[in-house]
């Protein structure tokens, strides 16, 4: 176990917002405040039995991917894309599983603003909410999306490094169990032609943060951002952390995040 710092959202009265993009003309990039909390972050890899996609909302799982350049866009594509869909519908027993989106990150390229690299997210957020979940079925597949959307379906992340032991800021997760839904807060994400939603995070001292030390290139986080399934963990907040074990010159972390689409009907 670690003590770290989580940033959640403080209290406001107005909608959250940031932008994606430089904003109009006076506009802030953002409008939200941080409410900084230190808590402890306790090692994933000692929980017996180990958590699960359906109960704590993550888990870990081994991978070793055919792809030798993972910051080759077209490449994770064709190939890690068609790996993730496997892995995913192979550990949840999902009928259908399509990757529709990934991010890479790396603060050293990203800071040398190499194209498509971002820095690591230092914020409690979930990527999906109630809403935008089910919107992004319908904007992926069109009229098939409402026979979809009548069936089971779930939002998973795969996040893996691209090198190993991660170091600097490693991914904490929330379980899910312990998130009232008082505790997400609507975010609109401003992009130049459209408008998401994710959850920020308000605090809670009930919230167990959790997070596996030093994971490996062969490792992959699993973790569940939204499932129309009521009785199984829904919702997994999750944000990196400083991890007050690394070496002052520890390596920037180096990892990929795909997400997916999991049907079940």
């Amino acid at each position: 176990m670690v003590e770290s710092t989580i940033n959640y959202l403080a209290a406001m009265p107005e909608r959250p917002f940031f932008y994606l993009y430089d904003p109009p003309t006076g506009e802030p990039r953002r409008n939200t405040k941080g409410d900084r909390h230190t808590v402890a972050i306790r090692d994933a890899r000692q929980l017996d039995p180990p958590p699960s996609l359906d109960e704590e909302g993550f888990t870990l799982a081994r991978h070793v991917t055919a792809v030798e350049d993972l910051y080759d866009e077209n490449t994770v594509k064709r190939v890690y894309y068609r790996e993730v869909e496997a892995l995913v519908k192979g550990l949840t027993g999902a009928a259908r599983v399509v990757a529709f989106d990934h991010n890479v990150r790396n603060a050293t390229r990203s800071e040398r603003g190499e194209n498509g690299v971002q820095g690591p997210v230092r914020y409690a957020h979930n990527d999906y909410t109630e809403g935008s979940a089910p919107q992004r079925v319908r904007d992926l597949f069109g009229s098939e999306a409402e026979r979809l959307l009548r069936s089971r379906f779930a939002v998973i992340n795969v996040w893996k490094p691209i090198r190993g032991p991660v170091e600097q800021a490693p991914l904490a997760v929330c379980h899910a169990r312990t998130i009232g839904p008082g505790d997400f807060v609507p975010t609109d994400l401003r992009y130049r032609d459209r408008t998401g939603e994710v959850y920020s995070l308000r605090f809670s001292p009930i919230h167990a943060w959790f997070y596996f030390p030093e994971m490996q290139a062969d490792e992959v986080l699993l973790l569940k951002c939204f499932d129309s399934d009521r009785s199984a963990a829904r919702f997994t907040a999750h944000t990196a952390i400083d991890d007050p074990g690394s070496r002052a010159d520890a390596r920037a972390r180096e990892s990929i995040e795909v997400r997916t689409l999991a049907f079940f009907g």
